[in-house]
């Protein structure tokens, strides 16, 4: 079967490249990976009228169960350094990868008739030189996926640095196509690519933020450390399900794990996770389950950014449920020095980082649609227990860099034999806020210098201009202000003027914030606005750093 091309199979960029990567760096893998052999004819000449076909790959039996005690058991071992295969991948540059591109006409599971999957490889070479192995699981038995340069098509000067029907010693990852936006064209679903880093799409979105399958010591004392997913298992996909299940082994110095991903598309595409990991040595800090996403500017920083684009992010918010339902909405920053922030949490119903804004007038950027990136939110399934939701703000003055990173830290540290599980459901999409909710949410976030606008005044203190929007509040006419109150609180700094107010012709209510600070001074603020006995928003939350 012929396959429809892509919708979002964009032109391959630097930028689009490097969010695969996240950091842009990653570990050696701890184990060595075997190469692919490629199957061979029969040496034997075969009967008249039989004609020669290729050896079938050998199977091997598979469960997620079988996975996780090979992984267990790899965990007490020591970490052996990746094998990189001596081959002509090794010498292709970024201007040649650019160059390749998988052959839809070579997709797996092309040969099942009525499949929603197929099943596309991603090239090694350039920043991608570790090989990692695909495998189709059909019956409990696994089978090596081989690719080789057939599979692939090689623009231009690429071509010349590729020799022709030659064995590829592995790939660099995946991405599953579904029809996902129409039922004639098969739209790329999601990506695994680059370390332990995959993306995902719901419906009518557009590539932006990662997830990750673990985050090690990201932002410490220590060097971060980048685990690997080596090998993926895809179960072939029944005729008609709407389905897909991938597993994954990770590795890394410190770790193995074993991953199961169940794949769901739709207007939210949903993926069920279960991690299963096995600790080779302590740990400092554990990240579970962590997000990366860029933010360069909006408007509470655009005076930074000399650029015609109101807006440059993939995503503008952190959002927290407790465990109680309470909502926690911090937007997200580019600080001046590496920000963190923790949010600590015993057992929360859902983190993630949300692009709320879907405007094309806030952005016009007519090639990124920042308007339809998704956002992704973990669900934890199960008790996570105490612990913290981890925000991580790295300064950047581009929007090639992935700077903003959202994880879960248990409270109790990983040690050397320690074996965790965690489960979670990861949701992709618009996902937009609640309008059945009775609470107003963050609109939006301003901030400028502070004082009287429009008159001069003089440094020192900043303005934050929230606006709350919707809810009971939003129903309010502007002349019941006095039954309401505006319930702050700021450390390391001094609130010098609070005010709230109702936009005309709207359901909007304006907070505006004057707040002062010592210099150099790391600023937490909150506020919510409250009435009648009850909450009446969710909670605004932010870092100001006074540089």
């Amino acid at each position: 079967m012929s396959a429809a091309r892509s919708t979002t199979d964009l032109p391959l960029t630097r930028r689009r490249l490097l969010a695969g990567l996240g950091a842009g760096a990653f570990l050696a893998s701890t184990t060595a990976l075997p190469r692919i052999a490629r199957a061979q004819e029969t040496a034997a000449p075969a009967p008249a009228e039989t004609p020669a076909e290729p050896a079938a790959a050998p199977q091997q039996p598979f469960s997620f169960d079988g996975l996780s005690e090979e992984m267990r058991q790899l965990a007490t071992q020591p970490a052996l350094p990746v094998e990189v295969p001596q081959s002509f991948v090794a010498n292709l540059t970024y201007d040649d990868y650019r160059l390749i591109r998988f052959n839809p006409e070579r997709a797996r599971f092309n040969d099942i008739e009525g499949s929603e999957f197929q099943l596309h490889a991603f090239h090694m070479g350039w920043l991608f030189r570790e090989p990692v192995l695909l495998y189709e699981v059909a019956g409990g038995q696994a089978r090596l996926m081989g690719f080789d340069t057939d599979d692939f098509i090689y623009e231009r000067e690429a071509r010349q640095h590729v020799p022709e029907h030659a064995v590829l010693p592995g790939v660099a990852g995946f991405r599953l196509h579904t029809p996902l936006n129409r039922p004639d064209v098969f739209d790329e679903l999601v990506a695994f690519q680059g370390a332990s880093y995959f993306r995902a799409l719901g419906r009518n979105s557009a590539y932006g933020l990662s997830a990750r399958g673990l985050a090690l010591n990201t932002g410490m004392s220590v060097a971060e450390e980048f685990p690997r997913f080596t090998r993926f298992y895809v179960e072939r996909p029944e005729p008609g399900a709407d389905t897909i299940i991938v597993h994954a082994a990770m590795e890394s110095a410190s770790l193995t794990g074993a991953y199961r991903f169940v794949i769901h598309p739709g207007e939210e595409t949903a993926m069920d996770v279960t991690a299963r990991l096995y600790f080779r040595a302590d740990v400092e800090q554990l990240g579970v389950a962590p997000l990366t996403s860029m933010f360069l500017f909006a408007e509470r920083n655009r005076h930074a950014f000399d650029d015609f684009r109101p807006n440059v992010h993939d995503s503008d918010g952190l959002g927290i449920t407790r465990a109680d339902g309470d909502l926690l909405w911090r937007p997200l920053a580019n600080p001046p020095r590496l920000a963190s922030s923790y949010f600590s949490e015993t057992a929360p119903k859902s983190f993630g980082l949300y692009q709320r804004d879907r405007e094309f007038d806030h952005y016009q950027d007519a090639a990124a649609f920042y308007e339809r990136r998704p956002s992704c939110i973990v669900e934890p399934q199960g008790d996570w227990g105490r612990g913290a939701i981890r925000l991580v703000e790295i300064p950047s003055d581009l929007e090639v860099n992935d700077n903003i990173v959202a994880f879960w830290v248990p409270e109790a540290p990983a040690k050397a034999g320690d074996t965790r599980e965690f489960a979670y459901r990861l949701r992709w999409g618009d996902l937009p806020y609640d309008e059945s909710d009775d609470r107003a949410y963050v609109l939006e976030t301003r901030a400028g210098i502070g004082g009287v606008s429009g008159v001069e005044n003089t440094e020192g203190t900043r303005k934050f201009v929230i606006d709350f929007k919707g809810g009971l509040l939003g129903n309010l006419p502007g002349d019941v202000g006095d039954d309401l109150k505006i319930v702050t609180n700021v450390v390391n700094g001094e609130i010098k003027t609070q005010t709230l107010s109702h936009i005309w012709g709207t359901d909007i209510w304006r907070l505006v914030l004057d707040v002062a600070a010592p210099k150099d001074a790391t600023v937490e603020l909150n506020a919510h606005i409250a009435g009648y006995g009850r909450k009446l928003t969710e909670t605004w939350l932010y870092q100001w750093i006074k540089a």
